[in-house]
């Protein structure tokens, strides 16, 4: 039927949208369960996946292999529950590693800094058992805004409040967590969000591409090169300037790969220098 993605603000109540959605469509709801999920399936320390989930890379790890193959591993386990259709997606990129995928409905929940501290007291108040003051709530609003920031400014070079990145905004001041449901299942419903052949196959094609640089960023021979990778329909063609048979072989073994391009990129000469 559809993929729902839903980016939101601490505070703005958008997991409680998500879930409510996701029962009413009988979808399934993705949240921490698909970084469980992705270190069991890749093989990969599920501390550091949540690490690298919540906080942009340091400086220093922006350098690091190991750090791009958790990155790559993040990007495929959404790309993973995308191509299983029927799911409620909870942030992680979702709105813009889904961009131009015609089912794929993106979504962004927001509200007023002042409302989006007043949930937040009373939600760690419930967990908590005690009072937040009201600087203590904004303080922790500020640096989860300015993490998220960050890391999508790090990752996709994109500011995530951009509404250009979603088909929906929805301001939580005045709808209730069931308005904005309504809203959400009266579009998913539309028969321009209907799952198509072609639709169906980008997400595949992306799926299979995600898989692929997840090999390649896993073994200790192409992890160290920038390697270029595109799918189509199984086709994959790989673009490098070194270790390409290498990474050749290493597409070969990823399942549904149907045939594997290669091809060489060739890094000009350093002009002369000129006086």
């Amino acid at each position: 039927m559809a993929i729902v993605t839903i980016s939101h603000q601490l505070g703005a109540g958008g997991p409680e949208i998500g879930m409510a959605v996701a029962e009413r469509l009988g979808f399934r709801y993705v949240d921490q369960d698909m970084i469980v999920q992705a270190a069991r399936r890749y093989g990969v320390v599920e501390e550091r996946l949540t690490q690298l989930d919540e906080t942009k890379p340091s400086l220093f790890e922006r350098f690091d292999a190991e750090t791009r193959l958790y990155l790559t591993v993040l990007q495929t386990a959404l790309y993973d529950v995308a191509e299983g259709d029927h799911a409620v997606i909870m942030g992680r990129g979702g709105q813009y590693l889904l961009r131009g995928i015609a089912h794929a409905l993106r979504t962004l929940v927001i509200a007023p800094f002042d409302l989006r501290v007043k949930r937040v007291i009373k939600k760690m108040a419930e967990q908590m058992g005690e009072a937040v003051d009201a600087r203590a709530a904004a303080d922790i609003i500020r640096r989860t805004d300015a993490e998220k920031a960050g890391r999508m400014r790090y990752l996709y070079d994109v500011d995530w409040t951009d509404q250009g990145l979603y088909d929906l905004v929805l301001n939580a001041e005045k709808l209730s967590i069931e308005a904005a449901v309504e809203v959400i299942l009266g579009l998913v419903r539309r028969p321009e969000m209907a799952t198509t052949e072609e639709s169906r196959r980008q997400v595949a094609n992306r799926a299979l591409a995600s898989r692929v640089r997840a090999a390649l960023a896993a073994d200790p021979e192409t992890r160290k090169y920038r390697i270029n990778v595109e799918v189509d329909r199984g086709v994959v063609a790989l673009e490098g300037t070194a270790a390409l048979d290498k990474a050749i072989e290493v597409a070969r073994g990823v399942p549904g790969v149907v045939e594997v391009k290669g091809q060489i990129l060739e890094v000009p000469p350093i002009p002369p220098f000129v006086a």
